[in-house]
């Protein structure tokens, strides 16, 4: 079951096309990865699926309703990419307006909750203008959750948190999966997007370029990646044959090797070279692939496919 369906979707402001021809499924009760550069579309996307702005042509359903000309309140909790809470409100006031609000109900013990959980039950009756930014965050989130939507939309969620912060975020986004809530989050950290998103969907350029599992999005690209540590690092990786790239890692390398070409006979120079540690061949890494899709390479292979469309 599809708990969000676009289809055809093209959203353009002025002579900007941030969204061309997207269609996307969305499995109800999944965290879905949003990744792309920045402009790429995504937040565009978002703001689209739950109602702030509609779509030039196609369309999209949450859960079987149509969403042309209404938003899905009580059905979505949005944590936006623009942080916007009422300032002069108290933590606790502020939580429990946004959730009897999408609720209907007293949300007053589920509040307090959550303020204990991530750790701003002392600041419960302080106003939201003497928090942090972490705070506030952490805030936000609540208030997107707080009603216990069957949908959560998270527009970079863990920016301006600290590592405890994030881990107590993941936990909870975790937590929301286990209890049946579909979860679309956006990201720029791959390795978030990797270990935490069930599918994963990228959109360069306001095209969909990749959209399924990591495995699945992995065996697109084939085993043409290696991970090297060795003493000399990427020094020692300089003419190695059949190489393409080098992504240098600090400690660890990761060489992609060009098509056709044997990394045995990379390990061989590099092992005349100097001591290897470590060596192994692997699927590229999520990073890797957005790095070859929006990187230098990337943009110029799709600047020429969109002269020639």
């Amino acid at each position: 079951m599809s708990a969000i369906q676009i289809r055809g979707v093209t959203k353009s402001f002025a002579s900007v096309v941030a969204v061309n021809d997207l269609s996307l499924d969305i499995p109800a009760g999944s965290i879905y990865g949003f990744i792309g550069p920045n402009g790429s579309g995504k937040t565009t996307t978002m703001r689209m699926i739950v109602g702030i702005s509609h779509p030039d042509s196609g369309s999209i359903q949450v859960f079987g309703r149509e969403m042309a000309g209404s938003s899905p309140i009580g059905v979505a909790g949005y944590l936006p990419e623009e942080r916007g809470l009422y300032r002069k409100m108290t933590v606790r006031a502020l939580l429990e307006f946004h959730g009897e609000l999408r609720s209907g109900r007293s949300v007053a013990p589920d509040v307090d909750a959550w303020l204990r959980r991530l750790n701003l039950a002392d600041w419960a009756d302080k106003k939201v203008e003497t928090l942090s930014k972490g705070m506030t965050q952490k805030v936000q989130f609540i208030a997107a959750i707080v009603a216990e939507p069957k949908l959560v939309i998270l527009d970079e969620p863990f920016t301006g948190l600290d590592p405890v912060s994030s881990e107590a975020i993941r936990e909870a986004i975790l937590e929301l999966r286990s209890r049946g809530t579909t979860v679309v989050l956006s990201t720029h950290d791959m390795n978030t997007a990797e270990a935490l998103c069930d599918s994963i969907f990228m959109i360069f350029q306001g095209r969909k370029v990749l959209d399924g599992t990591l495995a699945e999005i992995q065996d697109l690209y084939g085993n043409d990646t290696i991970r090297v540590k060795a003493e000399g690092g990427a020094a020692a990786m300089a003419g190695l044959p059949g190489v393409e790239s080098v992504h240098d890692l600090g400690q660890i390398q990761e060489i992609r090797m060009g098509r056709g070409c044997d990394p045995q006979d990379a390990l061989r120079e590099l092992i005349g070279r100097t001591r290897v540690w470590e060596f192994s061949i692997a699927k590229p890494s999520l990073h890797d692939i957005f790095i070859r899709i929006a990187g230098p390479a990337g943009q110029m292979a799709a600047k020429v496919e969109a002269q020639n469309a």
